[in-house]
């Protein structure tokens, strides 16, 4: 089962869970979401989705945080 993507102006889930010194754009579509560290290149849940699909397995979230 495959979910629409909602519009550009919807926030990540992400980032309704998180404080608000880490929201950021997401690096394609500049969403706001959660952003991993500085100089990261966050990706909402739909840009990472097509990231896995186009790189596969070995696309991963490295954490970033101390």
């Amino acid at each position: 089962m495959t979910t629409s993507v909602p519009p550009i102006s919807e926030p990540d889930p992400s980032a309704l869970t998180c404080p608000g010194d880490q929201v950021g754009p997401c690096a394609t579509c500049q969403r706001k979401t959660q952003k991993y560290g500085r100089g990261g290149g966050p990706l909402c849940q739909w840009c990472f989705r097509s990231a896995l699909e186009q790189w596969g397995p070995k696309v991963r979230h490295t954490n970033t945080r101390p």
